[in-house]
């Protein structure tokens, strides 16, 4: 199994990696900042559920196809771009009309779609599974029960991020309630900005 020490070096690096805000990190605080802190957190949620995805994907093995569909991959990636800049110049464009439209009325439906949000953006960016197949392998004792160690490692991975993604949401979802009242407009444009960086961020990735 993995040694102690490997772990916590794991768990240090993993932290030092979630502490720099990317493309998902700004649609969380964005979302939490126009909308509350339930909106960022379900963010979080379709983050966590597309990470599983590429931690079952690198299990099975498959980061070499992986690897070689660029293309494919390209294209997801311009595509979740252009949706967060979509969303970003649509912010920017409102009325100041923000406490309506997410109040009660926002609805189960809407909060679905910020967990769906949340997966597009980790599927949009082809980093993030190319990632798990380059770091966590270095942890990975040959010896040892391969598949348990990246189950074991990738699980750790997601568990910090959620904790971490989570820290964003609430804090961004706080700050945006404190504003709302006398504010609307700045989180609007605030929030549009944080879309418009994470979309830019995307399309100008590299693999």
């Amino acid at each position: 199994m993995i040694e102690t020490a490997s772990y916590l070096t794991f768990v240090a690096a993993c932290v030092a990696i979630l502490l720099v805000p990317g493309p998902t990190v700004t649609v969380i605080i964005a979302n939490s900042l126009r909308t509350g802190v339930a909106a960022g957190l379900m963010n979080v949620v379709g983050t966590q559920v597309g990470l599983a995805m590429m931690l079952a994907v690198l299990a099975a093995g498959l980061t070499t196809v992986v690897a070689t569909m660029g293309a494919v991959f390209d294209v997801v990636r311009l595509v979740g771009a252009l949706y967060l800049i979509w969303l970003g110049i649509k912010l920017w464009r409102s009325d100041g009309r923000l406490v309506e439209n997410t109040g009660k009325g926002g609805g189960r439906q809407s909060l679905a779609g910020f967990g769906w949000q949340g997966f597009l953006v980790v599927w949009a960016n082809p980093k993030a599974l190319l990632f798990f197949g380059a770091f966590i392998p270095q942890f990975v004792d040959p010896g040892g029960d391969t598949m348990a160690q990246v189950l074991i490692l990738g699980l750790t991975f997601m568990v910090l991020a959620t904790v971490l993604d989570g820290a964003y949401a609430v804090g961004a979802g706080k700050m945006g309630a404190m504003l709302a009242r006398h504010r609307v407009r700045l989180i609007e444009r605030v929030s549009g900005s944080f879309l418009i960086g994470g979309g830019l961020w995307l399309a100008l990735a590299r693999r």
